[in-house]
């Protein structure tokens, strides 16, 4: 249990009390993901509308009466040293602020991994938010996605419970209108992903190597973006595009392979996110997910992971 002011072990362990918390930490889908170049530092450019689900990952933590940060999770594979993100927002943060030098953590691990669904950097701003509500003098937020970006380019995203545009390398975040909004939320989705995932240095890199063809102008993906706002009759699926399919796709026969008989056999109109390899694709309200999750893992075994989630 999880819960504040009950003891989890003996006498020693009640006398030391520790505050205790615990949060969801949602996955995210690309909706629209525009890789327009590569940085003189090495990250890329790009202009991404993101939303966050209400799926995700849970993470509990105990801070105080510790020196030091732990990680456990219920995912044996997960490295849960100091590579982890979790342990990297805590130590930021400390670092940062002066509170807080340990505690334990604990992860429930939904979002599968090698996914582009954000669960590591998800995982992390889930950590910082924690130790913040847990903080009397809370850091506001900007300084809040000041530790974010440091963390990862896409981390500052999830301190925001809407969808967003994404633009430099993720660290510049700006709202959509409430028109956009309204075409988004609540909207139900299918997220699947095969049984491999995909690095993201990899496809970057893939990408790299075919370009300035793989990069798609700063100008068109703006242009893109700004059409879909102002035709408030154009619905979710005419703004969904991603870079990064270009890589996965080209390698990975399976994705393109199915993206095709969902299109075919349920009008769906998938896409991947992120740089791979899980997919989504938007479903009507009458739309039957069981029969598509069928095809689903019919298609790539039962090592392929199925959800129904919608935009938050």
């Amino acid at each position: 249990m999880w819960t504040e002011g009950l003891p989890r072990g003996g006498g020693a362990r009640h006398e030391r009390r520790m505050f205790t918390d615990s949060i969801i930490a949602p996955a995210k889908l690309n909706l629209f993901l525009a890789v327009t170049g590569r940085r003189e530092d090495g990250f890329h450019d790009l202009v991404s509308v993101v939303s966050r689900l209400n799926f995700g990952d849970t993470l509990h933590l105990e801070a105080g009466g510790a020196s030091g940060w732990e990680l456990t999770c219920d995912d044996p594979t997960l490295a849960c040293d100091q590579t982890n993100l979790v342990l990297r927002a805590a130590t930021a943060f400390s670092a940062a602020t002066g509170r807080w030098t340990g505690g334990r953590f604990f992860l429930e691990k939904r979002i599968p991994m090698g996914a582009g669904l954000g669960g590591g950097s998800s995982d992390a701003v889930a950590a910082l938010t924690l130790l913040n509500r847990m903080s009397s003098d809370a850091l506001d937020q900007e300084a809040l996605a000041g530790l974010a970006v440091q963390l990862g380019s896409d981390c500052p995203l999830f301190l925001h419970d809407t969808p967003v545009v994404m633009r430099g390398r993720g660290e510049r975040i700006s709202p959509l209108p409430a028109s956009a909004l309204g075409r988004l939320r609540g909207r139900r989705v299918v997220v699947f992903k095969p049984g491999f995932g995909i690095s993201t240095p990899w496809a970057f890199t893939r990408l790299a190597a075919d370009a300035p063809a793989s990069y798609e102008p700063t100008v068109t993906a703006e242009s893109r973006l700004a059409a879909w706002i102002a035709d408030t009759t154009a619905p979710a699926e005419e703004l969904l595009f991603n870079s990064m399919e270009r890589p996965a796709f080209g390698k990975f026969m399976a994705l393109p392979a199915l993206v095709a008989q969902l299109r075919s056999e349920f009008g769906l109109v998938p896409r991947m996110s992120g740089s791979g390899s899980a997919c989504f694709a938007f479903l009507s309200e009458a739309a039957p997910f069981e029969a598509v999750g069928a095809v689903i893992r019919k298609a790539w075994g039962a090592a392929a992971f199925v959800t129904e989630a919608r935009i938050t």
